[in-house]
């Protein structure tokens, strides 16, 4: 169902200039081709959403797609003497899905590698062994879930999170049911203050938008760090009650970081910092500041590497010196979310063919032109919670439409936190089903949809009083 709501809501939406029609590009949305396009990409959605069951990555249905959608266009273009126009939309298209994956790379990258040294795991290991009760736990996991969550992507930071509210709560099923809910609504509502928080947020970001009064800036974003953190904080404060207030036994053996953790996360602050700076002062695309980041890790790992040599000598000939630890940074590379990526690509050129077709503009003026940009942003929050929000944002900024600053952060925001409402309605919901298989469920996430509802309608009062000035 929320694979197949997608289809339909990516043929509300256009994607950048060149995907509205004009003298060159005629309508085809009545046309064989605009059909048959339709069509493919809604049974490559179904492919997607039965991947479950088929156990068919879901980056290979709409990849074909991508594929026969573009090329039923540019036979129809040469077919009637309209040459190069197809090109150059389709070479638009991928330059913009470039800066996107390569920005991802570099992120995923920094993940795994702090992720190879236990940064992670001994953040995982301190919160166990401090001994908490069940509902200091519940709000401790669930403030640094929405924190990390602002630099990691959620599916990562809900893992992290789950890791330690299954190693306490095993055995009581109502903390472990009600942490979760909390760790996907925290993970979610995190990734919406911060450009590097989501995807989502990062499109809007890179998009350099300029909206009908200011541009959408990296700092801009953090106006929605209040209205994310009521998204949060009204549901967590209902369900504190319900949360056994006793306190789990603690145990196990702790877990340490690895030589160069430390150094790695500093390294990642720096690359954001970059990434910010390129963008900002020197007007660059912030991916050039992630890559040059990059080569900053790259550097790091070759003095890793050369320690490790050195280690293993000692180590090998009796001198107490530590462990040896192996460290290669294009193993960390290897190790980012390729699916996820090629996935990506599928949707970003999927959208991009009907947008240009015409059925992304003709959807534009029926949402944004009949309901107002605040019911329309609001809908696609709702969305959002039975659909993937990168093809939901990604359909919004293909229709571009004239908004103001506030509006814009509206709808980043509601794309994001609006996933919370179903655990299906984020990655980090789907991750914790597979981590509390059995315990944390779809139906036990329902149960407390009317309380996250709650949230997301605060967030949005929050959002329209304290930033009315951006409207």
């Amino acid at each position: 169902m929320k694979r197949i709501i997608t289809t339909l809501l990516m043929l509300f939406l256009p994607l950048t200039a060149f995907a509205s029609t004009g003298p060159e590009t005629p309508d085809l949305t009545n046309s064989w081709v605009g059909i048959i396009s339709v069509v493919l990409f809604f049974i490559a959605y179904l492919a997607v959403m039965a991947e479950e069951f088929t156990l068919l990555r879901k980056s290979k249905p709409v990849m074909l797609a991508a594929g026969i959608i573009w090329a039923l266009i540019a036979w129809y273009y040469q077919a009637h003497g309209i040459p190069h126009v197809v090109e150059t939309a389709l070479r638009r298209n991928l330059e913009e899905y470039a800066e996107l994956m390569l920005f991802l790379i570099v992120a995923m990258t920094y993940i795994n590698a702090m992720e190879e040294r236990n940064v992670f795991e001994a953040l995982r290991s301190w919160l166990i062994h401090k001994g908490y009760g069940y509902r200091a736990l519940f709000w401790v996991t669930g403030i640094l879930a929405f924190f990390i969550s602002s630099v990691a992507d959620n599916l990562t930071t809900a893992l992290l999170m789950g890791a330690v509210v299954m190693a306490v709560g095993h055995g009581n099923k109502r903390f472990v049911v009600l942490a979760c809910i909390n760790l996907v609504i925290a993970a979610n509502a995190g990734g919406a203050f911060s450009p590097f928080g989501d995807i989502t947020t990062l499109m809007v970001w890179q998009k350099n938008i300029i909206a009908s009064n200011g541009p959408v800036s990296f700092w801009t974003f953090f106006y929605l760090f209040v209205p994310a953190f009521v998204n949060l904080l009204v549901p967590a404060a209902i369900m504190h009650f319900f949360v056994p207030d006793e306190k789990p036994a603690t145990g196990g053996e702790k877990v340490g970081m690895k030589r160069g953790a430390l150094p790695i996360v500093a390294l990642f602050m720096s690359t954001i910092a970059l990434a910010v700076t390129f963008h900002s002062w020197l007007g660059l695309p912030p991916v050039i500041g992630m890559l040059t980041g990059l080569s900053l890790l790259k550097f790091y790992a070759y003095f890793l590497k050369t320690a490790d040599k050195r280690s293993q000598s000692g180590y090998s000939s009796g001198e107490n010196i530590g462990s040896p630890v192996a460290f290669d940074i294009y193993r960390e590379v290897a190790r980012a979310e390729w699916d996820t990526l090629f996935f990506f690509y599928g949707v970003v050129m999927c959208v991009g063919g009907l947008g240009f077709i015409g059925y992304l503009a003709m959807i534009s003026h029926s949402i944004y032109g009949g309901w107002g940009a605040t019911y329309a942003n609001i809908a696609i929050g709702l969305v959002s919670s039975v659909i993937d929000n990168i093809p939901v944002m990604f359909a919004v900024l293909t229709m571009q439409p004239d908004m103001s600053v506030g509006q814009w952060l509206l709808v980043t925001m509601t794309a994001g936190v609006g996933g919370s409402l179903l655990s299906i309605g984020s990655a980090a919901g789907v991750a914790l089903m597979g981590q509390a298989r059995g315990t944390y469920t779809f139906f036990g996430h329902l149960k407390w949809t009317p309380v996250i509802a709650l949230g997301y309608a605060a967030s949005i009062a929050t959002h329209l009083l304290i930033n009315r000035s951006l409207f």
